[in-house]
């Protein structure tokens, strides 16, 4: 039986009660400090230098749309799909994209759906459709897709989140996959969202945290209108949710369900976003979850390797409002050069994104308006997001995919909306877009963003899936700065180096700090590689390992791939 529900309005939280104060004039949030930006080795360059991008998936072949299979229900399932994935899964050294599909929600499961659909890369020039081939067929009601090496034999495995049962993709190192969720206990089959491979329990084998988001039946789902009458996109509030699931590796080819003897729940979870690394330097991964309209989780490993929820404790559960919002997508990057890694989520419209900045034991402080950030971005809704220092010029950029859930046009919000490219210039953030290409000028609704260097010419390229609109691809135009990239062969830790963490030094200059972080911006998988903005001058890399061995490379030359095979003995 179908389930009526009246609203007024949709029930999101429409930002800070009260009126809305300007940028300039805002009250900061508790334990907002000026960030300390570091020196690097990077090159000086204008504050507002911005990266460019065109759109190619057209010439390299690439043509996938999301359809959402919206029918004029308004559907909360509608709302939330697609994901992409980059991913060498033939090792061609050619890195490959997998994209989501979704169909008709209310015929989840039936093989006659379309299907996610694989593309090989060929060389950097052409993409070639070859899911029949590799033995993809995957006709749920797909959302996301995580890529990593579960059984460390060097070839990258797919797990694919769906409304229903999930579904694991094993790669048998010839061009075909073998689906095995069921046989390895994965296949959840609730509504998950984003999903992450990592090392949690530092055994040397990668285990899957799964987002999962709210209780939906196709046979009778929710429905909810407007006062006006007219159907309209429930809100999270009305429908039941579902908890997040954490598969521990047993080493098999099996996996155990353990988010409960783990510690890995918390009150309210309505999770989207999920990002895997060490927040606190001790060495261990912790693990961030985005919650929609509810207190985002920070899980930090304990020394039992339980895990406690903290995010409240430490600042990044909530807005510098004090307020919980629905948070959709995350990325994790070091923006102010002092080592720690930072938090950037994207939110709801009317809501902006939020940037927490890492304060070491204080926690994290939320200096999104004091850096600029909440002007550009709060008419926006966000889903899929990356920081990475796009143009080498030592500072980090933001691209985010924007999309509303629902037609909110007669309350002033697009329903399409332009992507965001946003740079920071060591004080504050600006909105480059202009600068950036023609696509920043595009309105559509934007959801995963992966990115990964298909033209292997050293910079990060960008996937972005939009419903109901073929899949972007778009290349970095990036000629003049130098860069370092280095890619990872785990031998005692996990084959593809997640959890890794890499210090770059140059004489005179401060160290810059990235990790292979697991999971990240929404629905998505980045190529596996750790990519820095650097000067024309030796450099020093230490790189340590999930597991504590630590490495050290010197006298290196920019503008090379660096292909890091672990060795020596844990310190741990």
């Amino acid at each position: 039986m179908t389930i009526i529900v009246f609203l007024q309005g949709c029930g999101r939280a429409d930002g800070p009660s009260g009126e809305v104060l300007n940028e300039q004039s805002e009250e900061r949030p508790v334990r907002s400090e000026t960030p300390q930006v570091a020196k690097t080795g990077a090159p000086e360059q204008s504050p507002l230098q911005s990266p460019r991008f065109r759109e190619v998936q057209h010439e390299l072949g690439i043509d996938q749309t999301y359809a959402n299979g919206a029918a004029g229900e308004e559907l909360m399932v509608e709302s939330t799909g697609g994901g992409a994935g980059w991913l060498d899964y033939d090792r061609d050294g050619a890195v490959d994209l997998y994209l989501n599909q979704g169909g008709n929600p209310k015929t989840i499961g039936q093989q006659s759906n379309p299907s996610d659909q694989l593309f090989r890369n060929w060389r950097g020039r052409v993409f070639r459709n070859v899911t029949v081939a590799a033995g993809i067929h995957e006709p749920r009601y797909s959302q996301g897709v995580a890529a990593g090496d579960l059984d460390n034999d060097g070839f990258s495995d797919i797990y694919v989140t769906n409304v229903g049962e999930n579904s694991l993709f094993q790669n048998q190192g010839d061009g075909t996959f073998l689906e095995i969720s069921g046989t390895a206990g994965v296949d959840d089959p609730r509504w998950s969202s984003s999903a992450a491979w990592a090392d949690l329990d530092l055994d040397g084998d990668l285990d899957l945290y799964v987002c999962n988001y709210l209780q939906f039946d196709p046979d009778t789902p929710v429905l909810c209108r407007h006062s006006n009458g007219e159907p309209g996109m429930c809100d999270p509030h009305q429908l039941e949710a579902w908890p997040d699931e954490c598969f521990l590796n047993l080493g098999n080819g099996r996996f155990q369900a353990s988010a409960t003897q783990l510690g890995l729940f918390g009150k309210g979870n309505k999770a989207l976003g999920v990002a895997v690394a060490d927040f606190n330097e001790d060495h261990r991964p912790d693990i961030y979850v985005c919650n929609d309209t509810t207190d985002n989780f920070l899980f930090l490993q304990q020394e039992n390797f339980t895990f406690i929820e903290s995010a409240q404790k430490l600042g990044c559960a909530v807005s510098g409002y004090g307020e919980a919002q629905a948070s959709m997508g995350v990325t994790v990057s070091d923006f102010n050069r002092d080592g720690l890694p930072d938090l950037y989520l994207t939110n709801f419209t009317r809501e902006a994104n939020t940037l927490y900045q890492n304060l070491g034991p204080a926690g994290f402080s939320d200096v999104t308006s004091l850096l600029g950030l909440r002007g550009p971005t709060l008419h926006f809704l966000g889903f899929g997001v990356v920081m990475a220092d796009f143009d080498f010029n030592g500072q980090d950029d933001v691209f985010v995919a924007n999309g509303h859930i629902d037609d909110w046009s007669p309350r002033g919000e697009d329903f399409e909306q332009t992507p965001l490219l946003l740079t920071f210039d060591g004080r504050r953030w600006h909105d480059v877009g202009a600068p950036g290409g023609e696509i920043f000028r595009q309105r559509f609704i934007g959801r995963a963003v992966a990115v990964g260097d298909y033209d292997s010419d050293g910079d990060s390229d960008i996937a972005c899936v939009r419903q109901n609109q073929p899949a972007l691809i778009l290349r970095n135009e990036e000629t003049h700065g130098e860069w370092l990239r280095f890619r990872f062969i785990g031998r005692s830790n996990n084959r593809n180096g997640i959890g890794v963490k890499v210090t770059v030094t140059s004489e005179g200059g401060n160290p810059l700090v990235q990790q292979l972080c697991g999971g990240t911006s929404y629905c998505a998988t980045h190529e596996p590689v750790l990519t820095f903005g650097v000067g024309n001058i030796p450099l020093t890399a230490e790189i340590r390992w999930p597991n504590g061995i630590i490495q050290t490379l010197r006298d290196l030359s920019p503008n090379q791939e660096v292909l890091v095979l672990e060795s020596g003995n844990p310190s741990l």
